[in-house]
């Protein structure tokens, strides 16, 4: 052996060798007990990022319960990530001076395809730098016209049971990126912004003065509005007062929404322009037409049309101050939602999606959960799972994106009803004729994503071989920040979809951050990238520096370090195996033990049969920080600097009681750590078992 472990010479071939043996290769038709994980796609439009490591735990539960003598499937996948990927694009286009404007639906989606299609690859050759035991041989793509089909087949069942309907409401749109969002993909912005203190006048005389943060959306209101209890306006509740600049009639109502200690007490109503305003106009009966437009520019004003927000809200004010009816500015903290991925501001505007009616869905997975069927480590993200399913609002699944999967709903033109069909039609189910027109959306990625489990599954095999074998699937390993866009999604379609709840574990990781608790990202310079710690210091190394000192569902603190400290570790490891090796060759004796030292002997067989104990009472219960902790304490600081120092000359002289009992506890050792750090651990036991021998066919 080398006089160290030098990671670049061995993880490749290593891999290498177990991906052409098909060690990470699943049957369905084993008589094994089934362990199956579906990987969580990661964006086919890029490359890893440090929380995409993460996925070691995930790789630790698939070679741990394969060395536990079970089937295990670990499904390899990536999401078409629809807006992500679209976004990424456009970015793309930018630099080229282009544009998505200057392509058809069809060529834009072409472009897109095979951009992705040259980045795909290099995604998941990163997977296997990092030594992800995933089956490759079975993987998946979320635009596979089999995955496709999977996905227009539950939207089809959820339109014909009246669980999925088409409604006009306010959506948080992005006028930039030209889409819509659910309420979880709103990011919250707080700023120090301006209130605008405006008079009204009253059709009877005199002004009602209200207090506004959106003085460009004044001529689109329907209505003042003031709590019916508030003495100071209470006579003029029914009275009609007069839109500025353009003197419309509006009415002042009543409402018990208004916080009486806002402003002035006086509210504008602006139904297209405001969420709260707009289930206002619902209970009053009001409607004005929106005037703001899906472009950004403002419209129907008959003053500043053409105008995007910020200049249009700078003309209006211009414009009220020269009619003498702005009163005054004061500052005003306020939180604007804005775009996650662009930051630009959000606007509530009126448009028709989709919606899934969630509280019938949600409810069946309530009850799953309650019920047991679904475990969840850490124990306290129960309450949590079960807190966002009891207040999940309906969930808009509309994107006015190209790229993804487009919504497979057809609109009749003659009696102006939609319909769903998994298949192409070729005429209309409604009228039987060819007058319909496909809706242009396409759906958001989380609800193709919410029915990943199953999906990959299904269309692995015509007869359903693996859906029948590995469904429901063993573990949902993820952050806990996608807690509720993606695992309780998943959990209440996969639950409709096949009656059954789509894994039996969730076990939720933290967020990886700095060594300082921040938050990784480029405008802080903090951002560590996997492949060049693997580079420089192992994948093992980056691995293991993931999971030890991290309290399971807690962020990860992540230094180079850390990441060092682990790298010596395996070094440690390959040094031990080092010396029994030298040793090894040494003539062998059966010269007789000093009691002391049979008593030392005795002693490393009882320690490390405990060890064992403890380590797979860890691993069952999720507890894989405490499993590698333990390990590290044992092999560094009890073998190698305490039984092997203490039993060395004998070990020297060839004593073969020694030497046998030393290499049982370092084999011992060595699967117990292979789930962790599997490309050191393989490497020293190939040098005593054999080049064509794994740990992973080893039973733990």
């Amino acid at each position: 052996m080398e006089k160290a472990f030098i990671p670049a010479e061995h993880e490749q071939s290593i891999y290498a060798s177990w991906e052409t043996a098909g060690l990470f290769e699943a049957q369905a038709d084993s008589k094994k007990e089934p362990f199956c994980i579906v990987l969580p796609p990661p964006n086919a439009n890029g490359k890893l990022h440090v929380g995409h490591a993460m996925y070691v735990y995930e790789d630790i539960l698939i070679r741990f319960n394969k060395m536990k003598g079970k089937e295990t499937l670990w499904v390899a996948g990536a999401d078409h990530a629809g807006f992500e990927t679209q976004f990424v694009f456009e970015k793309y286009l930018q630099k080229q001076g282009k544009s998505r404007f200057d392509y058809t639906r069809e060529e834009l989606y072409q472009a897109i395809w095979d951009f992705v299609m040259e980045n795909k690859g290099s995604m998941e050759d990163q997977c296997r730098r990092l030594g992800f035991a995933l089956d490759w041989s079975k993987k998946k793509f979320t635009l596979d016209p089999e995955i496709v089909k999977v996905v227009y087949k539950t939207f089809k069942q959820l339109f014909d049971e009246g669980l999925v309907y088409r409604s006009e409401r306010l959506v948080n749109y992005c006028t930039k990126c030209g889409t819509s969002f659910s309420d979880l993909e709103v990011s919250d912005k707080e700023i120090e912004g301006l209130l605008y203190y405006v008079n009204f006048p009253l059709e009877e005389g005199g002004f009602i003065t209200v207090a506004t943060t959106r003085p460009e959306t004044i001529l689109g209101d329907a209505a003042i509005m003031v709590h019916p209890k508030d003495k100071r306006f209470k006579q003029l509740i029914g009275k009609m007062a007069l839109v500025p600049l353009s003197n419309r009639k509006i009415p002042v109502i009543g409402d018990e929404y208004v916080d009486m200690k806002f402003g002035t007490g006086a509210v504008k109503v602006t139904p297209f322009h405001d969420f709260n305003d707009f289930e206002v106009a619902k209970r009053h009966n009001l409607s004005q037409p929106a005037i703001l437009g899906f472009d950004g520019k403002l419209k129907n004003t008959g003053f500043i049309d053409g105008l995007r927000v910020k200049a249009g809200r700078e003309q209006m004010v211009k414009l009220l101050e020269e009619a003498g009816l702005l009163v005054k500015t004061v500052p005003h903290k306020m939180v604007l939602k804005v775009c996650y991925k662009c930051g630009t501001t959000l606007e509530p505007l009126p448009l028709e999606q989709w919606y899934v009616k969630v509280r019938p869905l949600a409810d069946a997975a309530i009850a799953r959960v309650e019920s047991g069927e679904v475990t969840i480590y850490p124990k306290r993200f129960k309450k949590i799972l079960l807190m966002w399913l009891k207040n999940f609002h309906d969930w808009n699944i509309s994107r006015q994106i190209v790229w993804g999967i487009r919504i497979p709903a057809y609109y009749c033109q003659s009696q102006h009803q939609w319909f769903a069909s998994e298949e192409t039609p070729t005429s209309c189910t409604i009228c039987g004729k060819q007058d319909y027109r496909q809706d242009e959306d396409t759906f958001d990625t989380w609800f193709s994503s919410a029915q990943w489990p199953f999906a990959t599954l299904q269309t692995m095999d015509k007869d359903q071989s693996h859906f029948n074998y590995f469904y429901p699937t063993s573990v949902m390993e993820t952050g806990w920040d996608i807690l509720p866009w993606w695992v309780a999604r998943m959990l209440f379609i996969g639950n409709y979809a096949t009656g059954s709840v789509p894994f039996q574990t969730i076990f939720l990781h933290g967020m990886v951050r700095d060594k300082h608790g921040l938050k990784m990202s480029k405008s802080k310079g903090n951002v560590i990238n996997p492949i060049e710690m693997v580079d420089v210091y192992g994948a093992d190394a980056l691995r293991a520096a993931l999971v030890f000192g991290v309290k399971e569902g807690n962020d990860a603190s992540l230094s180079e370090e850390k990441i060092k400290g682990m790298r010596n570790f395996a070094n440690k490891i390959w040094n031990i195996g080092r010396f029994l090796e030298m040793n090894s060759a040494v003539i062998a004796t059966t010269e007789e033990l000093s009691k002391e030292q049979q008593a030392i002997i005795k002693e490393l067989e009882k320690e490390l049969k405990e060890l064992k104990k403890k380590y797979l009472k860890y691993m069952a219960t999720y507890r894989f920080s405490k499993a590698i902790e333990e390990l590290h304490q044992f092999v560094w600081h009890r073998f190698a600097d305490y039984y092997v120092e203490q039993l060395k000359e004998p070990l020297k002289n060839g004593n073969i009681t020694v030497l046998d009992t030393l290499k049982k506890g370092y084999f011992e050792s060595l699967k117990m750590l292979h789930p962790f750090i599997p490309f050191v651990t393989e490497a020293v036991w190939r040098v005593f078992q054999g080049k064509d021998k794994t740990l992973l066919s080893e039973t733990l």
